[in-house]
């Protein structure tokens, strides 16, 4: 069975940090273009970031909200993505979800909830 699975959403204040993981189990993240996307209430659901691979080489892309503070990487080891997210604030509040993207499938998690507030 195909999963992925978000951790690392919580509360958090206004300039404070928090790092997302996205696990993937039955299947292998080198095989897809893995990303991160975000809906706030009343929202779509929008790009956050994405991070394919070419080699050794990641490339990586950025909404133009998050650019500088936020920063998408992955182990193919660990099959893992992470994003990193520094100088949250409040517009950041969603609910974040993994996607793989690849020729055919494309995969989504459940999602895990970020709330930036004081």
């Amino acid at each position: 069975q195909v999963q992925l699975v978000e951790s690392g959403g919580d509360l958090v204040q206004p300039g404070g940090s928090l790092r997302l993981s996205c696990a993937a189990s039955g299947t292998i993240i080198s095989w897809y273009v893995m990303g991160w996307y975000r809906q706030a209430p009343g929202k779509q659901r929008e790009l956050v970031a994405t991070i394919s691979n070419s080699g050794s080489t990641n490339y990586a892309n950025y909404a133009d909200s998050v650019k500088g503070r936020f920063t998408i990487s992955r182990s193919n080891a660990k099959n893992t993505i992470y994003l990193e997210m520094n100088s949250l604030s409040p517009e950041d509040t969603a609910v974040y979800y993994c996607n793989a993207r690849g020729t055919i499938a494309n995969l989504w998690g459940q999602g895990t909830q970020v709330t930036v507030s004081s």
